[in-house]
């Protein structure tokens, strides 16, 4: 085989092995404790300041929130893999004093850690019993 020949010849191999080993994906199960041992999935423990911290960012007027609800952390499916994820349900401020209603959002944690927010939550947080969560409500600007 001539020397060009089989550098491409190795390339291509290469090529395929990298194209292989990201092909793989995670398969979901309707197992609640599904992916519980994957690392990612750490229980997280201080979720509700870093559910605070992140609402400042996220929204625009954090300020004069109702009826807000904060549900314990539980493993769902996000996309192709479970996460743990704690929905919240609150009524944020648009504009001056109109509110937009009541929407659930889901805050997905990675490796115990606050990651992004799911909003709307849709499937993630079907069935989810809610505390009330004053602490929302009380957010400074």
């Amino acid at each position: 085989m001539p020397r060009g020949n089989r550098w491409r010849a190795f390339g291509l191999l290469g090529l395929l092995l990298l194209v292989a080993a990201c092909a793989h994906h995670h398969q979901i199960s309707d197992d609640p404790n599904a992916g519980a041992d994957d690392p990612a999935n750490v229980l997280p423990a201080r979720y509700k300041p870093d559910i605070l911290a992140a609402m400042h960012a996220y929204l625009n007027d954090p300020t004069g929130i109702r009826d807000a609800g904060i549900a314990e952390p539980a493993l769902k499916s996000i996309g192709n893999s479970r996460r743990y994820v704690v929905c919240l349900r609150l009524n944020a401020r648009q504009q001056g004093t109109h509110y937009a209603g009541v929407r659930e959002i889901a805050a997905v944690f990675l490796a115990g850690r606050f990651d992004h927010f799911v909003d709307p939550a849709k499937d993630a947080c079907t069935g989810a019993t809610y505390a009330p969560f004053p602490e929302l409500e009380k957010l400074p600007r």
